[in-house]
């Protein structure tokens, strides 16, 4: 039996950041995977700056270390692309120095990227790293929740569970009660291609909004190597009720856009298609209870417009560990006492889910994206002002006020 102040159930991005603040803060903590690292993980590979802004405030040289690798590209932007083919390429930074030390966002495959997090969380004396091992029963006891593998093969007496197990969390569903609502939740297919031609030359991910699978989008994020995510994604109540298959769909895209056909004419499929659900952020949810707390997608804390979970998962790990820490001075655990999680996490995430919600359900027409597109296109001050939006959210507000666009009308 293994006694500890802190369980965390799951080593990808939120379980390790949870795993790592609390290792900075001196507490010690049980980390559990059912995977042995490296492993794949579905996903678009988008890593937003949320990420390294926080490994860079935690440690400095945990940033150093990820820039050395050769496992990422650097981001400097978005290119959008709406139903009329008209393009929008917007830094994220405006007037950009591509050798800056640290890039606004990353791409890197989740097989070599939570395997790096996995590596930070070996140098750490403090974190006691279960890999290879499903954690299979929960139950309370005296002291909070006891975590048992399959037949024995672990036991674990944990006065906080962190439970970072991901989309398909067993605990979430039937511990803290969080059930599938197709409304706030996505489907997605990625496939990895290699020689995909005219990729950004500054590795500007790309958004593609196209008429056949409207209000899903199709995306290209470039990788090292020559190769890219290519995906697909929709929201799971439009997907069942236009009976799409996402995987034929993604391949007519290819085949039959004119532009995107072109571009992938020499392009090779590498492995398979492989697909992937991802919960929302755009209802907000209970995250914690006695003893527990909620972490990334197990939270359903996805980004409801860009589907990348990893930057929020990043954030509530360690506004878990903070709050834990505060858990142990108080020497509370009760459910009445960590409200103070939800209430942090509402606070530094919520508006932002709230407004890509809103943008979600903007984009889901064509005729306004088309009109938003030709609004913007060849507009150097409306281009401008979105490439600050990256780091402004009070910019970003505006995108979803009628009047902010008819006055860039106007302006141009």
């Amino acid at each position: 039996m293994i006694k500890t102040d802190a369980c965390i159930i799951g080593a990808g991005p939120g379980g390790v950041a949870a795993a790592l603040k609390l290792s900075y803060l001196g507490i010690s903590s049980v980390l559990i995977d059912k995977a042995t690292f490296p492993r794949d993980k579905v996903c678009g590979d988008a890593i937003s700056g949320k990420v390294t802004t926080l490994l860079n405030r935690l440690d400095p040289d945990i940033l150093e270390r990820f820039n050395r690798q050769s496992i990422q590209l650097d981001v400097w932007g978005i290119k959008f692309v709406a139903p009329n083919r008209k393009e929008l390429s917007i830094p994220f930074q405006p007037n950009y120095v591509r050798n800056a030390r640290m890039a606004p966002g990353y791409v890197a495959r989740r097989h070599d990227f939570d395997n790096f997090l996995a590596d930070e969380v070996r140098r750490r004396e403090n974190i006691r790293f279960f890999e290879g091992q499903a954690a299979e029963q929960y139950s309370r006891s005296e002291r909070g929740w006891l975590v048992s593998g399959q037949a024995g093969a672990f036991e674990v007496d944990a006065r906080m569970l962190i439970v970072a197990d991901g989309a398909h969390s067993a605990f979430s569903r039937k511990v803290a009660g969080l059930q599938l609502d197709l409304r706030h939740h996505a489907a997605a297919v990625r496939a990895y291609f290699a020689n995909v031609e005219n990729l950004s030359a500054d590795n500007f991910i790309e958004l593609h909004f196209i008429q056949s699978i409207t209000p899903g989008y199709f995306w290209i994020f470039p990788l090292p190597g020559g190769h890219a995510n290519v995906g697909l994604g929709m929201r799971s109540d439009i997907l069942r009720r236009r009976k799409l298959n996402l995987r034929k769909a993604l391949f007519e895209v290819i085949e039959a856009h004119p532009v995107l056909r072109e571009r992938f004419k020499n392009a090779q499929l590498v492995g398979e298609v492989k697909g992937y659900g991802l919960p929302l952020g755009s209802k907000r949810r209970p995250l914690s209870g006695a003893h527990y707390m909620l972490v990334g997608d197990a939270g359903h804390l996805v980004d409801p417009l860009t589907g990348e979970g990893i930057g929020n998962a990043f954030y509530s790990g360690f506004i878990a560990a903070e709050q834990l820490q505060q858990c142990l001075a108080a020497d509370d655990f009760s459910a009445s006492f960590l409200k103070a999680y939800d209430q942090r996490v509402s606070r530094v995430l919520g508006s932002e889910m709230r407004l890509s919600y809103r943008l979600q359900k903007m984009l889901a027409y064509p005729w306004l994206v088309n009109l938003l597109a030709n609004i913007i296109a060849g507009n150097r001050r409306v281009a401008a002002l979105l490439s600050g939006m990256y780091n402004d959210f009070a910019l970003r507000e505006q995108l979803v006020k009628p009047w902010f666009w008819m006055k860039m009308f106007f302006r141009r």
